[in-house]
């Protein structure tokens, strides 16, 4: 399976943190990643920068979509 865009993430992420708990990024990926059954290397592969996998960064930019709309937020560092 290809690594999915963001939008495509948003639903998922939507349905995992909807049970009111605090979750870490560590967590949120590693749960998203299962779900969607990345293969380690599509879950390795990075962004053109080689800085940030391709994963952890759409995964971010779902959760930082919410953020702004007010769905959720960021409780500690």
């Amino acid at each position: 399976m290809a690594i999915p865009d963001f939008q495509t993430l948003m639903l998922p992420l939507l349905r995992h943190i909807s049970d009111g708990k605090t979750h870490t990024n560590r967590e949120l990926v590693d749960a998203l990643a299962n779900e969607f059954k990345l293969t380690e290397e599509e879950r390795k592969a990075l962004l053109p920068s080689g800085r940030q996998p391709i994963f952890n960064n759409r995964l971010h930019w779902a959760r930082a979509h919410f953020r702004m709309a007010k769905l959720v937020e960021n409780v500690s560092r």
